[in-house]
């Protein structure tokens, strides 16, 4: 009973036309990835809402961790953030460059490395054939992990215009298993394959200068199933031009959920339970930490407020049936930016 109220797309097609405009044609949602986001930053039309970001964030027994590369056009910035999760301390960097100084990111998601080089951090994301290799460096993180990618993975793209002339495609892939090793103050750390995940947000896109949004994820074993939570925003842009960021997966494959979700959460206090919910997905989040931060580096500016916990509740998958999903690992957020 898969939902056909939003467009799947199946056919390679460019998110940008000619004129450098949101290609009709793209608007729809994918489970691989077929769409070409080349067009976007090239030229001088759109100078400073074009986006470029890949945010990699890995959880293991014993840590989470978050990788950012980002190119706004006027700036680029890079992070490295550690969690250890049970002293529930944080080893937190975060760098701004001028234009695209020290940065290097594919045009098309897998169409190259992403690398960013600052003064005190080094990130680099290179695909291959069995995965992802995550590398870090910091003068007090070292980071080397691999996302790997099982076969007949899945993972969700969505495209959907603000405007003719904005655009964004996303690409959340939310349960590559994951393994490796990370280094915090000289003690080195093990992320051990079976229980450690690695979640995606690829974006390529022309925004707006302010946003608002929420975002929840998790990854991990339900039983013997492995399962996936992608959970998009609310708010008036949380289904925009019939395409919503809402799926989660089973054993990598893909239950695109339509519509848009009803989040409830305390702003006065995000420690407090969230739930998220629609007619397939009756969530209930739990979280242990909460990591709030504010920045406001001139045209640069963001308040966020993420929580990381545990997911439970019931899933009800294409055909029908309801899948239990307790004890997922993950996190929701609410953000505000200026960028």
């Amino acid at each position: 009973m898969s939902d056909e109220s939003e467009r799947e797309l199946t056919d390679p097609v460019r998110l940008l036309d000619d004129r450098g405009l949101q290609n009709p044609a793209a608007i729809g949602w994918t489970r691989r990835q077929l769409i070409d986001t080349d067009g976007v930053g090239q030229g001088a039309r759109g100078w400073g809402r074009n986006k470029r970001w890949e945010y990699w964030a890995i959880t293991s027994p014993t840590h989470i961790i978050a990788l950012t590369i980002g190119a706004l056009d006027y700036a680029n910035v890079r992070g490295v953030w550690v969690l250890d999760r049970a002293r529930r301390e944080e080893v937190d960097l975060f760098e701004i460059s001028p234009l695209d100084l020290g940065v290097e990111l594919p045009g098309t998601l897998g169409h190259g490395p992403a690398r960013s080089r600052g003064r005190r951090a080094t990130l680099e994301f290179v695909d291959a054939d069995a995965g992802t290799l995550l590398l870090a460096r910091t003068p007090r993180v070292n980071v080397d992990i691999v996302a790997t990618r099982p076969s007949r993975h899945e993972a969700m793209g969505t495209a959907a215009p603000f405007s003719p002339f904005h655009a964004e495609y996303t690409v959340k892939d939310v349960d590559r298993p994951a393994h490796g090793t990370i280094r915090v103050d000289g003690v080195e750390y093990d992320v051990p394959a079976g229980s450690s995940w690695a979640i995606l947000d690829h974006l390529r896109g022309r925004l707006p200068y302010r946003t608002h949004g929420n975002w929840g994820a998790g990854a991990g074993m339900a039983g013997r199933r492995r399962i996936g939570l992608q959970l998009g925003g609310c708010g008036p842009l949380a289904v925009r031009h019939g395409v919503s960021q809402n799926a989660f997966t089973v054993d990598g494959r893909l239950h695109k959920v339509a519509g848009a979700l009803e989040w409830q959460f305390d702003a006065d206090d995000w420690s407090a339970p969230w739930h998220v919910r629609n007619d397939r997905m009756l969530l209930e989040f739990t979280p242990f930490h909460v990591r709030s931060s504010r920045t406001e580096l001139l045209l640069v500016a963001s308040t966020a407020n993420q929580a990381f916990g545990h997911w439970s509740g019931r899933l009800r998958a294409d055909d029908g049936e309801w899948i239990e999903a307790d004890g997922i690992l993950g996190w929701a957020e609410d953000v505000r930016s200026r960028w």
